[in-house]
């Protein structure tokens, strides 16, 4: 008899409570530090809190999780005999997968840690695709090709409204943050396997609008299945411009806008979105 695989991930993932409990997930919550202040992300403080933490001007800064947390977590998943399989936000932007690695090593239970080499909703598509898998009895390896696969569809882009988080936590030179902000600079940063890089940048929003225009032309033949935008407290307007620029009329595409976890609003600030989509086939090399 296979044994049963749990599923893990950390607080950086765009879930809805209504799919971590669907498919009984686990979230090792990452942490937040507001004016000297320590949160534990969705546990002490919530994703509305944070955001009007940054409207009153408090640039938060982030903390990956205790070692131990991964450990307890480890161990009480597998107590049972199952495996343990853990999805991870990118190792560009945080150090929690390396702390999870350490930690399935020390751990009595039988781990697995994956690099998304994602986060937000695009880990999200990876976590759920992989606890549907364990629910049909596929194996590890099965499951960490489909979520390879879905990596391999998925872009993750971030409209960039103000400068001040990214300033603040060293991505930007103070001297670059203040002439960008005197001329009201906005940017669009992509994930990558690798790396966090600038995109685009322009003067004014127009920028957001005109890059969703040529991801919406890129799409015509590989269509988008998924589409997130996950954001920083983001108008509603804004948004649906966005979401009817990228989807044509008859989409089928779900689509969800949410606010993004405190972790990724600490680097991203206020207004910013995230434009998360995940298309039909494998997007070339050069999108990804």
């Amino acid at each position: 008899m296979t044994q049963p695989i749990k599923i893990v991930t950390d607080s950086s993932v765009q879930l809805t409570p209504e799919e971590i409990k669907e498919h009984n997930i686990t979230i090792i919550p990452l942490s937040v530090e507001v004016n000297g202040k320590n949160y534990i992300d969705g546990e002490t403080i919530t994703r509305k809190e944070l955001v009007d933490e940054l409207r009153k001007g408090n640039i938060p800064k982030t903390s990956q999780p205790a070692m131990g947390r991964f450990i307890e977590t480890f161990d009480q998943l597998g107590a049972d005999g199952s495996k343990v399989l853990a999805i991870l936000i990118s190792d560009v932007l945080s150090g929690t997968y390396e702390t999870a690695l350490t930690a399935a090593e020390m751990s009595e239970a039988d781990v697995t840690v994956i690099n998304s080499k994602s986060t937000d909703r695009g880990l999200a598509f990876q976590v759920l695709a992989a606890a549907k898998d364990a629910e049909a009895g596929k194996t590890i390896a099965e499951i960490k090709a489909h979520c390879e696969d879905i990596f391999a569809r998925t872009t993750i882009d971030v409209l960039v409204d103000n400068l001040d988080c990214l300033v603040a936590g060293g991505r930007v030179s103070r001297f670059a943050g203040a002439l960008t902000k005197l001329i009201n600079l906005k940017i669009i940063v992509r994930l990558r396997e690798h790396s966090l890089d600038v995109y685009a940048k322009g003067r004014s929003r127009k920028t957001f609008i005109k890059h969703c225009k040529e991801l919406a032309e890129r799409h015509q033949n590989n269509p988008i299945e998924a589409l997130s935008l996950s954001n920083v407290g983001t108008d509603p307007e804004f948004l649906e411009k966005i979401k009817d620029t990228l989807l044509p009329a008859d989409s089928q595409a779900t689509y969800i806008a949410r606010l993004t976890s405190p972790i990724i609003m600490t680097h991203t600030g206020l207004n910013a979105v995230g434009v998360i989509t995940l298309a039909e086939k494998p997007e070339p090399e050069e999108y990804r």
